[in-house]
């Protein structure tokens, strides 16, 4: 007999061990995102947008990638911050 899958809320809770793994991956990813879309809508090349982040090229790949397990939220605020944005966290009720 075939065990049934457990049903999880995001993709990220499915990865994650822990709630709070699975928040970290959420930050991470949304800041990802964001980062991404302002590397896009700048038409930025993966050289410039390293220069203009304070990265390498292969870091810039690896985030327009969506590789999150190879960022910290704190490299991602960094980055963000180095593009002229300011991060705010939210905490809301789960």
């Amino acid at each position: 007999m075939k065990a049934k899958a457990k049903p999880y809320a995001s993709v990220w809770d499915a990865l994650a061990d822990t709630p709070a793994e699975a928040a970290n991956l959420r930050a991470r990813a949304d800041l990802m995102r964001q980062i991404t879309a302002i590397i896009h809508d700048h038409g930025w090349k993966q050289v410039e947008a390293a220069q203009r982040c304070g990265v390498t090229q292969p870091r810039i790949n690896d985030l327009l990638r969506g590789k999150v397990s190879r960022f910290s939220l704190d490299a991602l605020v960094n980055i963000a911050t180095a593009l002229g944005r300011r991060v705010s966290v939210a905490v809301e009720a789960a």
